[in-house]
């Protein structure tokens, strides 16, 4: 073993993990026989009700004559529509970040003094401590953002006298500063990365008090530091959009989890930007921006329905991209008519578009989103409609924007920070017994064997 490197899969690595694997393979069947909710949802994948929650709701459901059907999407933070909210700040021609994280943590909209000082005051905590850059991101940058804001969320551990005090006030403090700085976090790791792996320049800019989140991201990102407004307020769309989605998501539903043990703040933070990560999770809208540059490459005509549809039965049959069976971007968990975040992206989206001279790209996303549930339809039985989520649109925004894929999913957790903190001050504040779901064992009782007789 000396001469082999640590991280290389060995022949008896590979003999041991077919054994690990083969000897822990569960008969799909045992589910039905023992009436498991597999992933906590039911056979028809509607979720187990494993909690209450004041932040936000998803409702995709109506009841007619006694009986629940789909209906259109609808998202409400605090009982307010999402699609009111936004068309609120956004017929103000204000930004929208700071005004809903104000409404998440603390369950009302605030008045024009309330929303400056909670501004000023995520300005104030926008800095990271003395050398912070230097010795946590620049001495061990990574090609995965992701891995490099959890590494630094734990790291921001050891900068805080009062790391493990979980009473409400100091939680609030916590979660203030993680969403003040993970702009930052996200986008000085990526700088990292690109100077030291890729031999880029390395542009470091100081955020600004006065701009808003959305503005601060393009701000940090950019070598000039120069963006339209239009550009600043569809990212900040994008981030309204993504904030939060019920308590039921993985990584919320992971803070909540670990919150419950009464663990500090970052490594509650930590785990939810791990389940984040996951591609079934946080990584959708990259898939989808690889799938459309596939599509372009093999599609000829992009106002052709039947050529579009044509292909996207090629990517159903595992024919075609990543022979996945997928259209990425299509369908959801909750939605089955629609998702209310793509549907109040779309409009934004097709302006960015005019404004970048994309117009043709974007006329060709809207075709597969029309065409792609109608293929899905007729080529698979299923138990609910499928409809285009947000997923769909928002990687097409990012890349016009000029964000690099390796902060697609970032910027996500800097949306969904205003989420989590929310959510784990709600189950601190009702200090609920520890998360521990049960599961049962299959594996029959054995007779211990002595080693030498085995």
């Amino acid at each position: 073993m000396a001469n082999k490197k640590i991280n290389e899969i060995t022949p008896e690595i590979l003999r041991l993990a077919h054994h690990a694997e083969d000897s822990t393979i569960i008969d799909s069947s045992l589910y039905v026989k023992y009436d498991v909710k597999r992933g906590l949802r039911d056979l028809n994948g509607k979720g187990v009700l494993a909690g209450l929650t004041h932040i936000s709701d998803v409702n995709a459901k109506k009841i007619v004559d006694g009986k629940e059907v789909p209906a259109e999407g609808n998202l409400y933070y605090r009982g307010y529509n999402i699609k009111d909210l936004v068309k609120g700040f956004t017929l103000d021609n204000n930004f929208g970040f700071e005004e809903i994280t104000y409404l998440l943590l603390f369950d009302k909209l605030p008045t024009h003094k309330e929303l400056k000082e909670f501004r000023d005051l995520l300005a104030y905590y926008r800095s990271l401590p003395t050398d912070f850059v230097r010795d946590s991101i620049m001495k061990a940058p990574s090609r995965d953002m992701m891995n490099v804001l959890a590494r630094s969320v734990l790291t921001l551990y050891a900068y805080d006298d009062k790391a493990d005090d979980i009473s409400v006030p100091n939680v609030l403090r916590q979660c203030l500063q993680l969403i003040a700085i993970f702009p930052m976090l996200s986008v000085y790791g990526y700088q990292a990365y690109r100077h030291y792996h890729e031999g880029d320049s390395l542009f470091i800019h100081h955020p600004q008090k006065e701009l808003s989140a959305a503005e601060n991201l393009l701000h940090l990102l950019r070598p000039d530091s120069k963006y339209t407004d239009l550009e600043a307020k569809i990212l900040d769309i994008a981030l309204v959009l993504h904030m939060d989605h019920g308590g039921g998501n993985n990584s919320t539903f992971t803070t909540h989890v670990v919150s419950s043990t009464g663990t500090d703040t970052y490594s509650a933070i930590a785990a939810s930007l791990g389940s984040l990560k996951g591609p079934r999770h946080g990584g959708a809208n990259i898939k989808v921006v690889k799938m459309m540059d596939n599509i372009m490459q093999n599609v000829k005509d992009y106002k052709d329905d039947e050529e579009i549809s044509a292909y996207l039965g090629k990517l159903l049959n595992k024919q075609a991209f990543d022979k996945s069976g997928l259209i990425y971007g299509m369908g959801h968990a909750v939605y089955s008519l629609s998702d209310p975040r793509e549907v109040i992206f779309r409009s934004f989206v097709e302006k960015l578009a005019v404004e970048k001279g994309l117009s043709d790209i974007f006329d060709l996303y809207a075709k597969v989103a029309e065409l792609g549930p109608k293929v899905i339809a007729s080529e698979r039985p299923i138990y609910k409609g499928v409809c285009c989520n947000v997923d769909f649109y928002s990687g097409f925004v990012y890349k016009m924007l000029g964000l690099p894929e390796e902060l697609f999913t970032p910027l996500f957790a800097c949306a969904r920070i205003s989420g989590w903190s929310a959510h784990r001050i709600e189950e601190l504040s009702n200090r609920g017994k520890i998360i521990r779901p049960a599961y049962k064992t299959i594996e029959p009782k054995q007779d211990y064997t002595p080693i030498d007789k085995r």
